[in-house]
């Protein structure tokens, strides 16, 4: 029987280079759980891993580790603990490199990811994206694929299989979020796209194509609710805000919306 997302602690073949493990931690932030994916080209014995899943679940960690086999590289798309919580645990079993845009998170003598750089590895190349917006640090990794297949994006948070993806007012922007939409956009279309969450799709382009598009009606959604609640960008309080744009959104939801609208609002007020 072939599985189907949501399919938590059962790894899941995606394409012929692809294959995906969902740890079971579904919650309003991971949806049904955070994915860890396993990559290698056919016939290959050695494998890439990406997002190894968070602390505490050695269960997955094992799992993940039993189903990758020899563990080559491990990446890193983002900083946030679904991801990174669980490297210590990971490096102690696969004794793998670990490797991220932040030091804080590469292991084993690895050096930092840089956007623009290209790694062969496990009988693929994968290109490093360096995608900011979700997090300062967000990555996304493109896979290519046999000759004719037009391969895989390994988007972390910045795409999601569904919904869309939260800005961390902490260290994300609107304006870098945009600016990797854009980038995206010019090498997304006919790639598989496989999210840190939620299901994987067929191809990418419109995906972006779409968060792009979510992205400008939300940002008209939140310059209405200023008007109509007769404050600047530089006055509103965000949860107000929320009240107006997500009143049709689950309140659990509302918290995370209060994180995207913070980064909406400092957007609207450096651009005067």
């Amino acid at each position: 029987m072939t599985l189907e997302h949501p399919a938590p602690g059962k790894l899941r073949q995606v394409t012929p280079f692809a294959a995906v493990l969902l740890c079971d931690n579904p919650s309003v932030m991971t949806l049904e759980g955070t994915n860890t994916w396993i990559l290698r080209a056919p016939g290959r014995e050695e494998a890439v891993v990406v997002d190894p899943g968070p602390k505490g679940d050695k269960k997955h960690l094992k799992r993940v580790a039993k189903a990758a086999g020899t563990v080559a590289l491990t990446l890193v798309t983002h900083r946030h603990a679904d991801h990174t919580g669980g490297l210590k645990k990971w490096e102690e079993l696969t004794r793998s490199p670990i490797r991220a845009f932040s030091p804080k998170y590469c292991i084993n003598t690895a050096t930092p990811l840089v956007g623009g750089e290209v790694i062969e590895v496990a009988g693929l190349r994968i290109t490093v994206l360096h995608t900011p917006g979700h997090t300062a640090d967000s990555l996304s990794f493109l896979v290519d694929g046999a000759e004719g297949d037009p391969g895989a994006l390994v988007s972390g948070d910045t795409l999601l299989g569904r919904g869309t993806t939260v800005l961390d007012a902490t260290d994300g922007t609107l304006a870098d979020y945009l600016g990797s939409l854009e980038s995206l956009s010019t090498v997304a279309a006919g790639r598989v796209l496989l999210p840190g969450h939620g299901p994987d799709l067929p191809d990418a382009g419109p995906v972006v194509a779409a968060y792009a598009a979510h992205r400008q009606d939300r940002l008209q959604q939140v310059r209405d609710a200023l008007d109509e609640l007769g404050v600047s960008a530089a006055e509103a309080k965000p949860m107000k805000v929320v009240k107006h744009v997500y009143r049709d959104v689950d309140k659990k939801a509302w918290p995370a919306a209060r994180m995207s609208v913070k980064v909406q609002l400092r957007y609207l007020v450096e651009r005067g």
